[in-house]
């Protein structure tokens, strides 16, 4: 059995590679913390979440004050058995984005050390239920950028073979998201997805009135088009459209997509790895939504989401949003609008230790060793 040793916690602040808008705020950095787990047979494996600016110092003190030293001594590879006690351990302070932020940088590191011993690529290591998934692109959709170049960011996207776009609304008034929308579909034809994004910011009778505004785009779906712990709100906006209800980036805990789920709240499930608290959590809300005949199609991380997306029967989309570049030696592969799962052991991410060191924030670089 080969025991846990050695915990090193990083923190990288890395700018966004574009200017990312949404109806109710902006993204001005990603918090990125990054934790490395060194067991008794020497493997190593690494794992990291992310913020969007907030709350990354608070994940940092959670993982060193509490979390990292309960890891020395454990059975690396009893995974399941960790991260319960890990939660457990905060149970004061869950269900919420500060604890599965932090737990989820854990669990991934445990994934990724599991995949190299056992050295298979984590697609495999989870399911292996195909190798390669579609994109759709996020980057030229963001709530600012004017109409013309939501045209020509979703032709250039079309042309690369991406099967979508993502194009953010929740203008002043629903005659401008339809404008944007209409121009985008006239463009792009019938055979290209368009996906569209509210971020929180509709009130039910809102969200009711823009998703019969824009019923005639044939829309892909409609991403949280209210708060997200408005289940009943959900469940009465997807009894009124036609157009498929997406949620999950927001939702933090498997219970809280088991209602969701069970209630018909949405459609389109967006599970995000970084946010759930982990692969360990995010494998069982996959397979839940795979019962329940809904799609997973998950929010953000794409580097780490195309393994996750290939590994599960049900994964249908990555979304296209690059932000590890600066810090790897290569990045996710595309072909023909498709993103490859990687074939090395572990996650399949090829970390560049020299700019991870350079850019680490050093109050919260910690190493804690058994």
């Amino acid at each position: 059995m080969a025991k846990i040793e050695k915990i090193e916690l990083r923190m990288v602040d890395l700018p966004p590679k574009v200017l990312r808008t949404d109806a109710i705020q902006s993204f001005v950095s990603q918090e990125t913390p990054i934790v490395t787990i060194t067991d008794s047979d020497g493997a190593v494996g690494t794992g990291y979440s992310y913020t969007i600016g907030t709350g990354g110092s608070s994940v940092m003190r959670l993982l060193s004050d509490h979390l990292a030293p309960r890891l020395l001594g454990k059975d690396a590879d009893q995974i399941e058995a960790i991260w319960r006690d890990l939660e457990f351990a905060t149970h004061a302070t869950t269900i919420g984005a500060i604890t599965a932020i932090a737990l989820a940088a854990v669990d991934i590191a445990l994934w990724d050390l599991r995949a190299k011993k056992q050295r298979l690529p984590l697609w495999k290591l989870a399911g292996g239920a195909k190798d390669r998934c579609p994109l759709y692109t996020t980057e030229g959709g963001w709530l600012h950028i004017e109409k013309q170049a939501l045209v020509d960011d979703a032709l250039q996207a079309k042309a690369k073979g991406f099967k979508g776009a993502k194009v953010k609304i929740g203008r002043p008034h629903g005659s401008e998201d339809l404008d944007r929308l209409s121009a985008v579909r006239d463009a792009v034809g019938s055979g290209f997805e368009i996906m569209t994004d509210a971020n929180q910011g509709f009130s039910l009778d809102e969200a009711i009135r823009r998703s019969q505004v824009l019923r005639d785009i044939d829309l892909a779906w409609l991403e949280e088009p209210l708060p997200a712990d408005d289940i009943d709100g959900h469940v009465r906006l997807s009894s009124a459209t036609q157009t498929p209800i997406a949620v999950g980036e927001s939702l933090y805990s498997i219970r809280h997509f088991r209602e969701y789920m069970q209630k018909r709240a949405c459609s389109i499930v967006q599970v995000d790895v970084g946010r759930i608290g982990g692969i360990t959590p995010w494998l069982k809300v996959a397979h839940a939504a795979e019962a329940f005949d809904m799609p997973v199609c998950p929010h953000f991380l794409m580097e780490l989401h195309v393994s996750l997306t290939c590994a599960v029967q049900n994964g249908k989309y990555v979304e296209y949003i690059p932000q590890l570049d600066d810090l790897t030696h290569t990045q996710m592969r595309i072909e023909n609008g498709y993103a490859i799962a990687p074939s090395e052991p572990g996650i399949g991410i090829d970390w560049d230790w020299d700019a991870v060191r350079a850019r680490s924030v050093s109050e919260f670089t910690t190493e804690i060793r058994s």
